[in-house]
């Protein structure tokens, strides 16, 4: 690994971990690795806590290319609960109203999806990092302040049914740069005359990075602190 000149590491973030937790683990085994006080690693697209799947780590040089990262497409497995919500819209916070659910059928969700491709415009979640006057919106929401987001636009894809087990609805989506599943399973409740909030996520691509070719951070870790290292020749000609 020449981490220097820069790495770019697909991990398979766990459940319960920020993007920021994972940062600062491999973060720590680089630095403790080559022996540096500090040393930029970065990542390409936040996840939140409750999502697993593929987060994008960049190392050295190559934290110049997170931005590129960060806007390619990206797929995601979803899991909404229909006949609920909740403030965040996922099981952030508990359920604050019940709906009808029972009179919806795998053809009447198959009816509605076609709402949603495309080039769309979506209100983010309140309990998100948008900001609004200076502040994170979330920081409003915990405080039960309300606050108004405006619709902003994104693109869909591709969204397909992969199961329902009423009241659960597995979907697949492969979505733009800026793209709330949260938000989408709430909409999607709303157009089948109910409710609805994410009860799971895993993100399965961004970009080119599949989860197939992502390492766990136990794995990420060994590569780091046992693994072969390479140098670019201006960082050992210094050392000398």
């Amino acid at each position: 690994m020449d981490l220097i000149s820069g790495e770019i590491i697909g991990i398979d973030k766990p459940l319960g971990w920020t993007s920021f937790d994972a940062v600062k683990r491999l973060r720590g085994a680089i630095t403790r690795r080559l022996g540096v006080k500090k040393f930029k690693v970065g990542h390409a697209g936040t996840l939140d806590p409750l999502a697993t799947g593929v987060l994008i780590i960049c190392t050295g040089k190559a934290t110049r290319e997170i931005e590129r990262l960060q806007a390619g497409s990206k797929e995601y497995i979803a899991d909404i609960r229909l006949g609920a919500t909740t403030p965040s819209f996922d099981l952030e916070t508990e359920v604050d109203a019940t709906f009808p659910w029972e009179h919806i059928t795998r053809q009447s969700v198959e009816e509605i999806l076609p709402e949603f491709r495309g080039k769309v415009m979506q209100v983010p979640p309140v309990f998100s990092a948008v900001k609004v006057d200076g502040k994170r919106a979330y920081k409003f929401a915990r405080k039960g302040e309300e606050v108004e987001l405006k619709a902003k636009p994104l693109e869909i894809s591709e969204l397909e049914i992969l199961s329902f087990e009423p009241p659960l609805l597995r979907i697949r989506v492969v979505c733009s740069k800026g793209t709330y599943i949260r938000a989408l399973a709430r909409d999607i409740g709303k157009a089948l005359g109910s409710g609805g909030h994410l009860v799971g996520l895993r993100r399965t691509r961004v970009g080119d990075m599949d989860i197939d070719k992502c390492l766990t951070i136990d794995e990420a870790m060994e590569k780091i602190t046992t693994g072969p290292l390479e140098f670019p020749e201006d960082y050992v000609n210094n050392k000398k």
